[in-house]
């Protein structure tokens, strides 16, 4: 092929042009972030081109043309991979990926369904660049120049890149200052200071994370079991021990969202004993709980279930610190006599449970090994949760009372197949396949609960038991907002997908007939003091950032780990300020004071994860709690 003789550096600045402009359309076309001004959409346009100045520009110090090509080919490689990744995982999870969660490869087998169904055709758009990258190697021959004009050359450019990348920090601490202390909103992060960047700073992150528990020799803990002590809520006395020396059933019930409960779809209700059970006097049910999940979702609902803690902003804590410490419910519940145990019927590795359930002192795990699952019984993730209900009955049978079983549903999960014979209402119709099946999902999951009530029943275990059941997050990300504005037949806004992470609390205690429903705003953090406060179990001293939500000075104040925040009067999403009896947009003012409060609370919680603090805790537990000199404890 004949070569056509274009200046030097032509390959590099087709590369560089090529990779930027790809990238900014993928930026307009997979993900859906927020524009609110010119400022905004100038940084965004611009904060891809300073990495790809600095990444493509060591190409300059690459003498030979056959290896400076192979760099410049394989950094357009590398870089679409990343657009590439970003964007599949924005489409479920409505969220950009982190390192740790980038490196739990042992759970890519077990989401091949979810992933494959977030890659679309059009995905091939990313490696747009590589083709335009290869065909300049092959077509483009470069002049040469003189060795002093190199390395002239090669500094100035780089004093640019540099400056470059000063420009737009600066433009982005204009339009929001503190930037970079706000690590846990990741979009912002990419809309200010680019895709790259915003990796390279995560990786930042990830090691300062490590570090922090490393340095650590438990003063932080002092401050943050101060926070806490302060923030403790009595228990409601006619509460307290309402349930005492039952056994605790907990159910997470997958993706399940509040907006299904007592409605319908084309007419068909969706959840019809869950309905019947927010009117039951033996049920509690919250109608204003919320999931407070992030990166880790079902296994971070398990983490907060346990801790009352935040899970990592950067990924599922079942990985990054399943070595630590915990002061988890399932301890606290051992300690009171409880056999404690998980039942999931999924492999144990999965999400790294078998290691993260010894941490948290759960005393046995029943896992797909304990259950029989025959042909038919199993779709999507796993077993359906009929037989699993059914075979979780039966091995608590024989379990020794009291017990404690945490029971994790599979059917209701992203992508939401069902095989037809357990199709129980006709699909919804909608542009959306993911909302269209969802109801189907969670009808089986609403039949599912109810056969295990029954269950319960004929066991004879009914009566001595407490049966709590949660949504553990989201199952309709926000990708589906036109087809959710379909069904419920207005515009999604930033202010009603916040509130649309509504997910159903039921509190079951047969026999107590004081149950009703109840609006009081609360979330999972609460979850752990709410549970052992019935039980009888006082938490005065647990380092939890929840509140028992029967306590009569619970307060309306609830915070996501994105930084979110909703309380009774407004709601914060997205940098605006809302207010909640109209949905429109108020005065930030009204929710700063709430805003700094959340950042305190997410920051005590990835203190005390990061640190690993609650491994000093015991050596402080003779002290005065205002103290600040610890004794060495590195010998733990």
């Amino acid at each position: 092929m004949k070569k056509i003789v274009w200046p030097k550096h032509s390959v590099l600045v087709i590369a560089i042009v090529a990779t930027w402009l790809t990238t900014y359309v993928g930026y307009k076309t997979s993900f859906n972030m927020k524009i609110d001004n010119t400022m905004q959409a100038f940084i965004l346009f611009l904060n891809p081109l300073s990495f790809l100045l600095f990444v493509y520009g060591i190409a300059l110090f690459i003498k030979t043309v056959k290896r400076r090509n192979i760099y410049l080919l394989t950094v357009s490689i590398l870089t679409s991979i990343v657009m590439f990744s970003n964007a599949v995982f924005y489409r479920f999870f409505n969220d950009f990926i982190t390192l740790p969660v980038l490196f739990q490869t042992n759970n890519f087998r077990d989401l091949s369904s979810s992933v494959t169904a977030n890659m679309y055709w059009t995905d091939i758009f990313f490696f747009t660049d590589v083709l335009i990258v290869y065909l300049a190697t092959r077509m483009i021959q470069e002049k040469t120049s003189a060795t002093t004009t190199r390395k002239v050359g090669r500094k100035l450019y780089f004093i640019m890149t540099a400056a470059l990348f000063m420009v737009n920090l600066g433009l982005a601490e204009m339009e929001r200052p503190q930037l970079l202390t706000r690590s846990f909103d990741r979009e912002l992060l990419v809309k200010n200071i680019g895709t790259y960047n915003y990796h390279i700073y995560d990786l930042f992150i990830q090691s300062k994370s490590h570090a922090q528990r490393a340095l650590a020799d438990g003063s932080e803990l002092v401050e943050a079991r101060n926070y806490i002590n302060a923030n403790y809520k009595e228990p409601n006395p006619d509460m307290f021990g309402a349930a005492k020396g039952r056994n605790v059933i907990t159910i997470s019930l997958e993706s399940l969202q509040n907006f299904v409960i007592n409605n319908e779809m084309d007419g068909h209700v969706i959840t019809p004993f869950l309905n019947e059970l927010t009117k039951d006097k033996d049920t509690f049910y919250f109608n204003n709980f919320y999931h407070q999940t992030g990166l880790g979702k079902t296994s971070d609902s398990e983490f907060i279930l346990e801790n009352s803690l935040f899970g990592r902003n950067g990924g599922a804590v079942f990985f990054t610190n399943s070595g630590n410490t915990y002061q988890s419910m399932s301890k606290r519940l051992g300690e009171n006599g409880y056999f404690t145990n998980v039942m999931h019927a999924n492999n144990r590795s999965f999400w790294n449970r078998d290691i993260m359930y010894n941490s948290l002192d759960t005393q046995k795990f029943y896992d797909v090994e304990s259950y029989e699952i025959e042909e038919g019984q199993s779709v999507n993730w796993g077993m359906k949760d009929i037989p699993f209900f059914e075979q979780s009955v039966e091995l608590m049978k024989d379990m020794p009372q009291p017990f404690s079983s945490r029971l994790i549903t599979l059917t209701n999960h992203y992508p939401f197949d069902l095989e037809e014979e357990d199709m129980l209402i006709p699909a919804y119709t909608s542009n959306s396949n993911a909302l269209n099946k969802y109801f189907q999902t969670v009808r089986y999951m609403d039949e599912a609960v109810k056969v295990f009530f029954d269950k319960l029943k004929e066991s004879g275990l009914y009566d001595n038991s407490i049966i709590v059941m949660y949504g553990d997050h989201y199952g309709i990300s926000e990708n589906h907002n036109k087809a959710m504005g379909m069904y419920m037949d207005k515009e999604i806004t930033p202010y009603d997908n916040a509130i649309l992470q509504k997910v159903p609390l039921f509190v079951h205690i047969p026999g107590i007939e004081q149950g009703k429903e109840m609006d009081e705003l609360s979330g999972q953090m609460d979850l752990r003091p709410t549970i052992l406060h019935l039980l009888g179990i006082d938490t005065k001293e647990d380092m939890q950032l929840g509140a028992d939500i029967f306590s009569p000075n619970h307060e309306p104040f609830l915070i996501f780990r994105d930084g979110r925040l909703v309380t009774d009067k407004n709601v914060y999403t997205q940098e605006v300020c809302y207010d909640k009896e109209t949905g429109e947009e108020t005065d930030l003012a009204e929710c700063e004071p709430f805003i700094e409060r959340a950042a305190v609370e997410l920051n005590y919680s990835d203190l005390i994860i990061n640190g690993d603090l609650l491994r000093f805790k015991d050596e402080q537990s003779e002290q005065n709690p205002n103290e600040t000199e610890l004794k060495d404890s590195n010998s733990k």
